[in-house]
């Protein structure tokens, strides 16, 4: 009996140790997070830490910097040109005005973030959107219905041939 109880003891201590290192990053998680309507997707932990794949700019109405980072089952198919992309694979757009340099006159600098944007794939859940889940967020928030109504539109317009992503791996 008192080798049990000293075994559990044991346990307890070294759990007391350890398990607060390794559970801030799930503390920090809100119990419930917000998800974009239609596609159901929340803001992936740790998306910053994802493989840069291209930067974009965008010169129409937004004037934008852009960059695209992708998990690493987008990273590994974009690197190698494989498509479609395997399901799991994710792919986030974040988004800034432009703004100028003051310090080197003619070159820009990201301003304002105006959103963030996410595409999932899923080929079984997302069936009627060409395999792929879409999700934009405001300052942190979901977009409306009808923003994420515009997506599956475009990317199917413009890039059906390409499974429905614009970004390719830059070298």
């Amino acid at each position: 009996m008192r080798s049990a109880c000293r075994k559990l003891f044991i346990l307890g201590v070294l759990s007391t140790m350890f398990l607060p290192q390794a559970s801030p990053a799930i503390a920090a998680e809100p119990a419930e997070k917000a998800v974009s309507p239609i596609f159901g997707i929340a803001v992936p932990g740790g998306y910053r830490d994802w493989t840069l794949i291209a930067v974009s700019h965008r010169t129409d109405n937004k004037d934008e910097l852009r960059a695209v980072l992708g998990n690493p089952a987008a990273a590994k198919a974009l690197k190698k040109g494989t498509l479609p992309l395997p399901d799991g694979a994710m792919l986030a757009k974040l988004a800034w005005k432009r703004e100028p340099m003051p310090e080197f006159p003619g070159a820009f600098k990201p301003g304002a973030p105006p959103r963030i944007e996410f595409m999932v794939k899923d080929s079984k859940k997302y069936a009627s959107t060409g395999g792929w889940g879409f999700a934009r967020f405001i300052d942190g928030k979901p977009a409306g219905e009808a923003d994420h109504n515009t997506c599956f539109p475009c990317h199917e317009a413009r890039v059906k041939g390409h499974d429905f992503v614009f970004t390719r791996f830059a070298p």
